[in-house]
């Protein structure tokens, strides 16, 4: 594996004092032009970037080639163990370990998630990273960004529209309105919007009928742009969105409307993925897929084959805690692209630990080495799911300010015990150089050789029996209880002949169960499967479990509150 011959690593820039905002801290570094860097770090002429601004571009695919045909380096997936409601510093770990890989002189670059408006005006803020391990600039990447959501809320909405206004001229497809599945959806949390009527007010306003708002990171949409391999493929996805049924109950689709052109014509831009850089001035590749409980939590499939054609290593991420966005990274995106994983980073905190094991959210800042204790039976869970997938994951402590020594200690070897690496990291409080040990050991690992990655399930199987394997195999559920509505839903699309589709399971990200108070590691519980969607399109099926929502609510004091400009026109209040 070679390492950068045309760059040297770069230095660590002089840091604002601890506890300085993020957003201060982003502020503190000036970014380089975005051109001049990616020619330089990845070797892409001019003709291959459309600038946004100075800082941040897209690459432009028609100047990239057949990018399933060329070399690609090895692909590290870094996921977490089940999160606490703040996160456990995922994308904060993916950009230091790839800050860090670059301080060791390895060319590499990190695949990330968009941010979504929803959270970032909600409760868990923006998704950037954090401290000195983020990237910029950061406050366009969090909010609006280059558009990316903006098309597919407006893609998404034109086919809403499309399909309300032939039901108003005639409905020559003999569209059953009560049996129209696609509802609109909307980048921000609106609890309000998830279940209305629409076209009341007389003939002339269309024909009333009930649906409702999901939030745009839920959209199949945002599944079909992830997974797409090219424009081709994109328009092809698009044709086979089924938006619900004709009165005979035959499946309608939307190439039957007509739709897919304009649709295509609205993402054209959004499928190219974005490029930017880390505070330390490294590439980063930030396309789609936020959530990795309501959608499959993973960037795009043409920024990872991107990054994969131009560096030795590629960093990406993928939602929540392993046994969601772990199991959707190689269940849909790997089994439908062809990409595998080299190795994997599993995020842990002991704050989360602690919290696993009984202690109260209040007091995860008190060092409690027999809550931790009690906690590892989770870590043990993750590290066991990630093995059946035939991956041993480098476990990261992710540091933080309140962890004890005597906490720390204990969880390193409590690693030891569970026949894996663990090795504490700073990256949020020292940037890459925090990383470098994290970086080393990921690769030593990867020197070790290419894993035999294992699929959970066979596209054969049943889809009744995909989902018993998920949650029997990872979740260790005692069994699995479908709904009257879930049970006829797998009969009719096994009957259309979507029954080899992988399936996507929605569910709270706090629990291995289906119940978020379900703490550590549960054993013999119930996953109810309360109803299933076709994403046809996307390619998959999507089994929702428990109290899942699709479209979020804000919590008693959003985010939004504490924002706004100060006299010089800057954000504050943007974490």
């Amino acid at each position: 594996m070679s390492t950068q011959t045309d760059t040297v690593a770069p230095s660590t820039p002089d840091w604002p004092a601890p506890g300085t905002p993020d957003i201060e801290i982003a502020r503190s570094v000036q970014p380089q032009p975005i051109l001049p860097l990616a020619q330089q770090r990845l070797g892409l002429s001019a003709d291959s970037l459309v600038p946004f601004g100075h800082y941040k571009a897209k690459l432009d695919l028609t100047h990239m080639g057949n990018l399933s045909a060329q070399p690609y380096g090895k692909l590290v997936l870094v996921t977490a163990i089940t999160p606490t409601p703040a996160g456990e510093g995922k994308t904060t770990t993916s950009v230091g370990l790839n800050d860090g890989l670059n301080q060791l002189g390895v060319r590499s670059s990190v695949c990330l998630r968009e941010p979504s408006l929803g959270p970032c005006f909600g409760m868990k803020g923006g998704a950037a990273g954090g401290g000195r391990a983020q990237v910029i600039p950061m406050e366009d990447i969090n909010l609006h960004f280059n558009g990316d959501f903006h098309a597919i809320t407006a893609a998404h909405n034109l086919l809403a529209s499309l399909i309300d206004n032939h039901l108003h001229w005639g409905n020559e497809a003999d569209i059953d309105p009560r049996r129209v599945t696609w509802r609109r959806v909307l980048d921000l949390n609106d609890r309000s919007l998830r279940n209305t009527l629409t076209g009341l007010g007389g003939a002339a306003h269309g024909i009333p009928r009930e649906t409702g708002f999901d939030i745009t990171v839920a959209s199949e949409l945002m599944a079909i742009l992830c997974l797409a391999e090219n424009q081709s493929d994109l328009h092809r996805r698009l044709g086979d969105i089924i938006i619900g049924q004709r009165r005979d109950h035959s499946p309608v689709r939307v190439r039957d409307l007509g739709a897919e052109g304009a649709m295509t014509v609205l993402l054209k831009d959004a499928l190219n993925p974005n490029l930017v850089q880390s505070l330390e001035h490294n590439p980063v590749f930030i396309h789609g897929g936020p959530f990795g409980n309501i959608a499959h939590g993973c960037n795009s499939v043409t920024a990872t084959r991107a990054a994969l054609c131009l560096n030795d290593v590629v960093v990406t991420e993928a939602g929540f805690g392993a046994d969601l966005g772990a199991e959707k990274f190689i269940d849909i995106k790997c089994r439908q692209s062809g990409l595998r994983p080299d190795a994997a980073v599993l995020v842990c905190t002991v704050r989360a630990l602690k919290l696993q094991g009984g202690a109260r959210k209040k007091d995860l800042a008190n060092p409690d080495v027999a809550a931790l204790r009690a906690g590892a039976v989770n870590l043990e869970r993750h590290i066991d799911n990630l093995r059946q997938f035939g991956l041993n994951p480098v476990v990261c402590v992710n540091r933080f300010p309140t962890d004890s020594d005597e906490e720390l200690s204990t969880l390193t070897a409590l690693c030891r015990d569970l026949g894996t690496d663990a090795v504490l990291a700073s990256h949020w409080a020292d940037g890459g150089p925090g990383a470098t040990e994290l970086a080393q050991a990921v690769m030593d690992r990867l020197e070790q050789g290419t894993p035999d990655i294992q699929l959970l399930y066979e596209n054969s199987q049943p889809l009744a029996e995909k989902i018993h394997t998920i949650a029997t195999r990872l979740y260790r559920a005692g069994s699995v209880s479908f709904t009257r509505e879930a049970q006829k839903q797998i009969e009719e699309y096994e009957a259309l002949g979507f029954g080899h589709l992988p399936v996507c399971i929605a569910k709270t990200q706090y629990s291995f169960s289906a119940d978020p108070t379900l703490l550590g590691a549960p054993e013999g519980h119930d996953l109810p499967v309360k109803r299933l969607t076709l994403s046809a399109g996307a390619g998959f099926v999507v089994a929702v479990c428990g109290d899942i929502m699709t479209m979020p609510g804000l919590p008693k004091r959003p985010a939004a509150l504490d924002m706004t400009l100060d006299e010089h026109g800057l954000i504050v209040g943007l974490s």
